[in-house]
């Protein structure tokens, strides 16, 4: 009897029965559950802690962990509040003083200070591990104002440092002169800053700043080698330029104004002043070999055409490329010869005798009472306008004419206006010169530019038709709108103490116009007030009333009755105040 055989499966039948089938179908859903169990408890564990601070975290001994940053920031703030404000106290050689964070550039970024602490979302595992378990102090993020910082650290080296003296030398009156080196003293700045960023914010002990000596730029080898290898050869002889035949001698008082030595990447440096050269050159050329302008002059009480005079002209690049070696050149060979050609200036005579200066067009005088002061200033401002020669078109100032008022350019002091008063400063009384220029410029029919009346009126100038001056601030210009030149002439008698002083102001042209002054009346009366001043500049005067007041300029052709045409100067007068003066601490009772 022959084994029975298993049955064949047919093809494409399972290999499992219904129930094996259920089982695996159980196991695959299982697993999935505790997948989506485990990425739930994730998902809520991410959300949890999203924007927050680690657990057991503190900036600055401040608990901030488990805080939204939000949360984390307000507690900082809060916390910090007393220590950010409290003064640092600094100990600078010996010396303590306290100074604000705020003055220093000091301040704590909260936000850094926050996001430095850990608070942030993030899915990533180790974000989350580290919430739960790297909880740490952490320092606050302190924030330095360079430009606060770097102010504050100037002033303060101010204070307790002094500056190095950089070693020098100069040129004065032809000889040399040197300034020694001197170190300075000054904080430290990176140790200063990091001091301050350690002990900020407190509480903190105070904190030492270190001075360090600083050395010159400039030092004694340097301030040497610059007398050795220039200095000392400069102002050891004159130096010669040759221009074509004309030769120019320059003396060392006369050329180094001209020379410098600068300090350049730790060395001084000779260095020439191209300007002032000119200058030196001009004026050494004017007398020996220089072009010379033709002018108009008095002579004899006459004017008087002054031919032009031919000179020489140059290449001043030229002449500035060769001077510093020839300078600092031995003896011997201290002369260069330099290309040049004669030339004539572009003003000649034939232009100086078309200016047709001829006669008197206006001949003005005015006195003053006696002073010293007024004779010195006065003549002094009429010695620099006389012979002024102002062509077509040209137009006169007598500020640039005169120059500023200084013991050095010959003023002294005298009584002025200023503020409605009388006080005393540097060329007091060159206003009666200016009354007069203006007067001779009236009369000849000259443009009126600029000028400015008195603030109140002086009963010895011309009732409208007078003019002040300051320095800087107010000026008396006048144009030559005639097609004729004009020279104008400026003398002074001096007064004395038994005469007055006279200045006469000619202008001598051709005559274009015939000028009649024409005064109104005075009109619009205002009455002084009384001021009671003290001090030793107050001067005592007795008021008088203000007014307005109108002149006409009118304006004929030579000969003829016929008006031609008319101007009108108003002016308005302010009262001059009666002053009293009281002694100082005076009741002015």
């Amino acid at each position: 009897m022959s084994a029975s055989k298993p049955a064949s499966r047919p093809p494409g039948a399972s290999s499992g029965d219904p129930e094996e089938k259920a089982g695996g179908r159980v196991v695959l859903w299982l697993l999935l559950g505790l997948v989506v169990l485990a990425g739930g408890a994730y998902a809520a564990a991410a959300a949890l802690t999203s924007g927050k601070v680690p657990q057991g975290t503190t900036v600055a001994d401040i608990a901030v962990g488990g805080k939204t940053a939000e949360q984390a920031e307000e507690l900082l703030r809060d916390g910090l509040a007393d220590r950010v404000d409290a003064p640092l106290q600094l100990v600078i050689d010996g010396e303590e003083r306290a100074v604000a964070p705020d003055d220093v550039g000091l301040a704590v970024d909260v936000e850094a200070s926050v996001e430095a602490a850990g608070a942030g979302t993030s899915w990533a595992p180790d974000r989350l591990w580290a919430y739960f378990t790297a909880g740490d102090d952490v320092e606050p993020v302190v924030r330095l104002d360079d430009a606060v910082f770097d102010t504050f650290v100037s002033e303060l080296d101010e204070e307790v440092g002094s500056p190095p003296v950089d070693g020098a030398v100069t040129f004065v009156d032809g000889s040399v002169e040197t300034t020694a080196p001197e170190a300075g003293v000054a904080l430290d700045r990176d140790d200063t800053r990091e001091q301050l960023l350690a002990a900020f914010p407190g509480p903190s002990e105070p904190v030492v700043l270190e001075t360090s000596e600083q050395e010159p730029e400039i030092d004694e080898a340097d301030v040497a080698r610059a007398l050795d290898q220039f200095a000392n050869a400069a102002v050891s002889d004159p130096v010669e330029l040759v221009f074509d035949e004309t030769a120019v001698r320059l003396t060392p008082e006369q050329y180094t104004p001209a020379l410098a030595l600068e300090p350049v990447d730790g060395a001084l440096e000779p260095t020439l002043k191209p300007k002032r050269l000119r200058q030196v050159l001009d004026e050494a050329l004017a007398g020996d070999g220089g072009p010379v302008e033709a002018t108009v002059a008095l002579s004899n009480g006459r004017p008087v055409v002054v031919p032009d005079k031919p000179g020489v002209a140059f290449d001043r690049s030229e002449v500035n490329d060769l001077f510093l070696d020839l300078v600092a050149a031995e003896s011997g060979d201290r002369s260069a010869k330099v290309k040049a050609e004669v030339v004539r200036s572009d003003f000649r005579t034939e232009d100086a005798e078309a200016l047709n200066i001829t006669e008197v067009v206006a001949d003005v005088t005015t006195e003053f009472p006696h002073a010293e002061y007024r004779n010195i200033n006065i003549g002094r401002a009429a010695e620099l306008v006389n012979g002024t020669v102002l062509k077509p078109g040209e137009t006169f100032s007598m500020n640039e004419t005169v120059g500023e008022r200084t013991r050095a350019n010959g003023f002294t002091s005298g009584i002025m206006i200023a503020d409605g008063v009388f006080k005393e400063d540097l060329g007091g009384g060159v206003s009666q010169m200016a009354t007069t220029l203006f007067n001779g410029s009236f009369f000849a029919g000259l443009e009126d530019v600029e000028h400015k009346p008195h603030s109140f009126y002086i009963s010895r100038y011309p009732v409208g038709r007078e003019a002040t001056v300051a320095w800087g601030a107010i000026d008396l210009k006048f144009r030559n709108n005639t097609p004729h030149g004009v020279l104008i002439e400026a003398k002074v008698t001096p007064s004395t103490p038994s005469s007055q002083g006279v200045v006469r102001v000619r202008m001598w042209s051709t005559k274009v116009w015939d000028i009649q002054a024409v005064t109104g009346e005075r009109r619009n009366f205002t009455p002084p007030q009384t001021r009671t001043l003290s001090g030793p500049d107050c001067m005592p005067n007795t008021g008088y009333a203000g007014f307005d007041i109108t002149v006409k300029r009118v304006f004929r052709k030579p000969g003829q009755r016929a008006v031609e045409r008319t101007e009108e100067f108003n002016t308005t007068y302010t009262p001059s105040d009666t002053v009293v003066c009281k002694p100082a601490g005076g009741n002015g009772d």
